[in-house]
């Protein structure tokens, strides 16, 4: 497997030119990026080579997918600079998760080769039929049908010690109670805007969209950590003394 960090010391082992690649964009845009501080600096290795690792390639899928959801550049940088300091890039990638939630169904037709460049990282047969299980990936004669965001975060489902059965238990619950709270809060602002106008009542969705997919995913996020938390002390509790 391909890793975004040197095995031995730890430090982001991309160049740029391998993190555009990954990033399926351009080195122009990330240094463009740099520049606008929507992306940390390299980590300087040697011979002055800047390096970049995990966090730099979720920060960039986290704005692609805020640009699919037709927020500006300025808009973009707000919501970044929103965000906590020292997010990782597990946490970066929920945040991308929350935000393409909001985002209409989307698929592309993509040939083999394609699915393999995208994922970033080597994929045997097995590892084609997880994504397949997980219903991320599509055969579609010899070529397959994704969906980009679901498929990215299914490819790093694959190194997680999870069954197919619990992941797909996993993706049942979180569909569910997220159509419901999506139903619910659709229902609340429907009737702040009722009176606007068009141009108004989009103005004002446009707005609330990344405070609302923050709140979601602070609120979630803490509601996780509180369900571990008791789960541990309780695991504590029945240990024989």
């Amino acid at each position: 497997m391909t890793t975004d960090t040197d095995s031995a010391s730890g430090e982001p082992a991309l160049t740029i030119d391998e993190l555009a690649a990954r990033a399926g964009t351009t080195v122009r845009t990330v240094r463009f990026y740099g520049t606008k501080g929507l992306l940390p600096p390299p980590v300087i290795g040697a011979r002055r080579v800047g390096r970049y690792g995990p966090g730099h390639l979720a920060r960039l899928a986290l704005i692609e997918e805020l640009q699919l959801q037709g927020m500006t550049l300025a808009a973009i940088e707000r919501y970044l600079h929103r965000l906590p300091p020292g997010l990782s890039d597990h946490d970066l990638a929920i945040h991308r998760a929350v935000v393409a939630s909001w985002a209409p169904d989307t698929e592309e037709r993509v040939g083999a080769a394609e699915l393999r460049r995208r994922a970033g990282r080597p994929l045997d047969d097995g590892d084609v039929e997880r994504l397949v299980a997980m219903d991320a990936v599509r055969p579609d004669g010899d070529a397959y049908r994704i969906d980009p965001a679901l498929f990215r975060l299914a490819v790093q489902l694959l190194d997680l010690p999870l069954s197919e059965e619990a992941i797909l238990a996993a993706r049942t619950v979180l569909i569910e109670h997220a159509r419901a709270a999506a139903h619910a809060l659709s229902q609340l602002f429907r009737a702040e805007v009722a009176e606007r106008t068009e141009q108004d009542a989009k103005s004002l969705s446009a707005d609330v969209q990344p405070l609302v997919v923050q709140a979601l995913l602070t609120a979630f996020q803490r509601s996780l950590r509180h369900e571990v938390h008791q789960w541990l002390a309780g695991q504590e509790e029945s240990r024989p003394s």
